[in-house]
């Protein structure tokens, strides 16, 4: 499976901005979808947004980042982005970046299909 590295997240105050980062060993070209998880103490893991080979201009969020994340990925880099901004508490969680078959992402039993990058810590604070 592809190797995903991730970068950003930390500490911020409620209404800031964060960009995570994913990069992968190698090409995301031919990878149909790639996208961003999300798990807190005590709840299960959330998908936050995907974003598809097919249409890249298209990308997929969870109701509750809608207007506030923006997902992106380069194919020249082989990078994922995550934009995160107007943060809120409850958006404090791991965030694991993903990559594999897009029907993967929405079928919890097919999680051993995705590769994932080793989390990042996001925490907004109030």
């Amino acid at each position: 499976q592809v190797q995903l590295v991730q970068s950003g997240g930390g500490l911020v105050q409620a209404g800031g901005s964060l960009r995570l980062s994913c990069a992968a060993s190698e090409t995301i070209f031919s990878i149909n979808a790639m996208g961003w998880f999300r798990q807190a103490p005590g709840k299960q893991r959330e998908l936050v947004a995907t974003i598809t080979a097919r249409d890249t201009t298209s990308p997929n969020y969870a109701d509750s980042v809608k207007g506030r994340f923006t997902i992106s990925r380069d194919n020249a880099k082989n990078t994922m982005y995550l934009q995160m901004n107007s943060l809120k508490p409850e958006d404090t969680a791991v965030y694991l970046c993903a990559a594999g078959p897009t029907w993967a992402f929405t079928v919890p039993a097919a999680s051993g299909l995705i590769s994932w990058g080793q989390g990042t810590q996001v925490t907004v604070s109030s």
